[in-house]
Parts: structure tokens; sequence; C-alpha cells
């Protein structure tokens, strides 16, 4: 196989060499709601074409080398004093997986504890490449599945409007979650 990066000779979809110069994260906050801060690892710009592969076969490798290069870094070294519960904001099966179970699935650590299926659009239209106006008159109306814990982070791959992880963290404040921050593989808001 070859790396998808650099075309050389590799057993992973993008080499070690190519994840280490291309895939070393960084970290990129922004407010939504007036506190509850997001957390982004990439420049939308610099990984734009690897999230596209969330709509096919070659996705979940891909998502799963973005997450074990930024997502599973940061669980291992955050430390809370008590549990946090880590939600992937509808993490519906489409394409065979859900992406953003793949990057919830990577906060595994000795104070997150992630739970899949506990939060899900009812309204199942597609934000991707949509307009602003387009996501405000096309409300996803979460829905939020019993599970237990109060300290919640929220998990998605890209935040661009702030209006899907707002009205996540909406529909977890009406059942009672503390949302202490929000993560993201990619800010589209960055040049």
């Amino acid at each position: 196989m070859r790396c998808l990066m650099c075309e050389g000779l590799s057993l992973l979809h993008i080499c070690s060499s190519c994840q280490k110069t291309f895939l070393t994260p960084s970290i990129y906050k922004r407010k939504i709601l007036n506190n509850i801060e997001v957390i982004s690892f990439y420049k939308y710009s610099e990984i734009k074409d690897l999230l596209h592969t969330k709509h096919t076969d070659l996705g979940y490798y891909i998502y799963s080398i973005l997450a074990k290069n930024s997502l599973a870094k940061f669980a291992a070294e955050f430390d809370y004093p008590e549990a946090i519960t880590s939600i992937a904001v509808d993490d519906y099966v489409s394409e065979g997986y859900s992406h953003t179970a793949v990057l919830n699935k990577a906060l595994k650590s000795r104070c997150i504890s992630p739970q899949f299926s506990k939060l899900r659009a009812k309204n199942r239209v597609s934000y991707s490449g949509k307009s602003k106006e387009f996501r405000v008159l096309n409300p996803r109306e979460f829905e939020v599945n019993e599970f237990s814990g109060k300290n919640v982070i929220l998990v998605d791959d890209i935040i661009t409007t702030n209006l899907t992880l707002t009205q996540a963290v909406q529909a977890m404040q009406k059942r009672d979650k503390d949302v202490l921050f929000c993560l993201t593989l990619a800010d589209a808001s960055l040049n």
C-alpha cells in the first residue's frame, strides 16, 4: 500500500513520517454560548481532504489516524478530579461506521469514559457544505438518551458556524448535564 500523502510504500494509510510531519496537532480555541470552550487540533484547511474521506470506505482508517494523533494524546494528558463522560455529536452509522464515534472512542482514558448513541439528531439533514442560513432553518433537533454522569465533553469532527455544537450543548443542558468543553478535529474559521 502507498501512503496517501507522500505516496511512499507504507503499511499504514498515512505513513508514520507523514503523520509526524503533517498531523502533529496544535491547539485552537474558541467559545460558544459565551462560555463553553471548543478546542480544535487542526485548521480545517490543513486536513480538509482527509476530513472529506468520512463519506468513503477509507474514512474509518483516516479518522482513526487523526483521532490517534490528536484526541487520544489529549486524553492521555488530560486530568480532572471527577469522572467525565465523552459524547459524540450524532454518532449515527453511515458508510459502515460513524466518524464521530471513532473520534469519541479515542478519548478513553483514566478520567474520560466514552459513551455511544447518546446524542442523536432527529433531523437527518446534512450540513456539509451548506450555508449558515440553511443550518439555522434546519435545526438538528437533538435528543439525548439516558446516561449516567453529569460532566460531559462533546466531540465532533469540524466546527464551522457553531450551530451544531450550540444545539448539542443546549440539548445536554436541558437534561441537567454540565458540558465542560467541546473537542473537534478541525476549526473551519481558521485560515
